[in-house]
């Protein structure tokens, strides 16, 4: 009964330590917020930093100090590849801090943080097309930047992406015997100056790769039912693509 007595007596002690200790971070000068933001971004702890950041901002929203720390916690945030929040600080510094200059160095981070977050690029047709969009805006409104060949190469980069994403969802239709959808993938922004004999494919890990394949065939091919399709008119006169009702299930006709 003793021990038990003395095991609640030491945790009373501490949950009360730790709430007293919690109630006093608040109310503290933006020096202090700002260097444990440093400090905590120094050691690699980003949620304390951002804990940090947010009372530096809420208590002390007109500090100078305030321009730098948040784009401090942007490249922090990118540099651990935690590129949506890393846009979230730099859409913050721009619309609050940045001058001309600094809107133009804060915006080539953004499209460097968007090109990054493409680790597989067969998988985000949408952030692929985001990121090209942003690429040109960012080329016509700074054409003379110094991140301009950067920027450049990233878009490159980006419509070999799309373009060969576009190949692969066709090939994955010519596999299907989808012949309108094979040709609509094969046409679409086929990028003309892509000499695909000189392009080495992006190659997947080999734990992606056992169910996806090289992006051209599957292992598992065989194994799947063999679906044929069949070209007809609709009653306006326009081509469409169905499935041979002999491989169509009860489910699919309804």
């Amino acid at each position: 009964m003793k021990i038990n007595f003395f095991i609640f007596v030491a945790t009373l002690t501490l949950f009360f330590t730790g709430c007293a200790k919690d109630v006093s971070e608040y109310n503290k000068p933006a020096a202090y917020w700002y260097g444990n933001m440093v400090d905590s971004v120094a050691n690699a702890s980003l949620e304390k930093a951002d804990g940090y950041f947010s009372s530096l901002q809420s208590e002390h929203i007109g500090s100078p100090l305030l321009e730098e720390a948040t784009i401090i916690m942007a490249q922090a945030h990118m540099e651990i590849g935690e590129y949506l929040l890393a846009e979230h600080f730099l859409d913050e510094y721009i619309r609050r801090f940045a001058d001309v200059k600094e809107r133009e160095f804060a915006s080539y981070l953004k499209m460097r943080a968007k090109f990054m977050a493409l680790p597989n690029p067969r998988r985000d047709q949408t952030l692929i097309h985001v990121a090209l969009q942003e690429g040109e805006a960012y080329k016509r409104k700074y054409p003379h930047s110094n991140y301009i060949l950067e920027v450049d190469t990233m878009l490159v980069k980006l419509y070999l992406a799309r373009a060969n994403l576009n190949k692969t969802i066709s090939l994955l239709y010519g596999r299907l015997d989808k012949p309108i959808a094979e040709n609509f993938y094969a046409t679409k922004q086929a990028e003309e100056w892509i000499n695909w004999e000189k392009i080495t494919p992006p190659n997947s890990p080999w734990y992606r790769e056992i169910y996806e394949g090289d992006g051209t065939s599957s292992w598992y091919a065989y194994l799947l039912p063999d679906s044929k399709s069949i070209i007809s008119k609709d009653s306006e006169g326009n081509v469409k693509e169905t499935r041979d009702p002999r491989n169509m299930t009860k489910k699919d006709m309804n």
